[in-house]
């Protein structure tokens, strides 16, 4: 009887574990970021002035891009890159990375300036437009402090909305801005689960041909891509030796 009372009682904790795996996860963190990101452009920036396209993947000549939010409007097309991060975030345009520091742990991840140039080339090439017309913006959702001075398009939660509606000056009449909308509905991908695998396997292999590790230098066992989903590294990949944990090798992205 007793035993069957504890049985019953694991049973309802398994829903509640996986909850909490779920939302530590960096897959969450990044869904709960764009999310909030909708209901900014949604809330503070005026629908018949701007359009909101979502999730778009676009093709390109090694593989595919993934762009979180373009917003289309007359005063020009806006490139969003959303970060959903904590801490204290350091970083200048040029840095190939930032840092992310949470109590005594740094951490690096890319630039998103540069992470964002490849998303606005592709659209500037998709739609044969003028590079005057297509503006980069970094919004941070979450919990995090610049402790650098950031470039002028790189803003936090509404900041980003506040730099968007800066751009005043009229680029497209209606004519232009209707065509502009169709090029891109027509030119992305499909939004399928398909579509967003091929994508993840096509920035994986990225990530594999650019860090070419193939062998630990400590043991010759062969090294593996490694993403924590818990903890102060989670979501930030790494090569770790494959013979863990007799050998603890690592080797970070960077």
């Amino acid at each position: 009887m007793y035993l069957n009372m504890m049985f019953s009682a694991a049973w309802y904790l398994i829903p509640i574990f996986i909850f909490a795996v779920i939302i530590k996860s960096a897959w969450f963190k990044g869904v709960m970021g764009e999310w909030q990101v909708n209901l900014l452009i949604k809330f503070f920036l005026d629908k018949n002035d701007y359009h909101l396209i979502k999730n778009v993947t676009l093709p390109t000549d090694d593989g595919t891009t993934q762009i979180d939010h373009i917003v289309v409007s007359k005063y020009g097309i806006f490139v969003v890159e959303t970060k959903n991060m904590k801490g204290w975030i350091f970083g200048s345009e040029n840095q190939k990375q930032w840092t992310q520091q949470i109590f005594k742990h740094k951490s690096k991840f890319q630039n998103p300036l540069h992470q964002n140039y490849k998303h606005v080339k592709t659209l500037e090439a998709c739609l044969n437009a003028k590079n005057d017309s297509i503006f980069s913006v970094i919004i941070f959702i979450g919990d995090s402090t610049f402790k650098t001075k950031m470039p002028e398009n790189v803003r936090f939660a509404r900041g980003g909305i506040e730099y968007i509606k800066s751009k005043i000056d009229i680029i497209f009449n209606t004519e232009e801005l209707t065509s502009v909308i169709e090029q891109i509905e027509s030119g992305r991908l499909e939004r399928s689960y398909k579509t967003n695998r091929q994508h993840v396997k096509h920035v994986r292999k990225i990530i594999e041909e650019k860090f070419d590790i193939k062998a630990c230098s400590k043991c010759s066992s062969d090294m593996v891509l490694r993403k924590p989903t818990k903890g102060k590294n989670a979501g930030n990949e790494f090569w770790g030796c494959s013979a863990f944990p007799k050998c603890r090798n690592v080797v970070e992205i960077g």
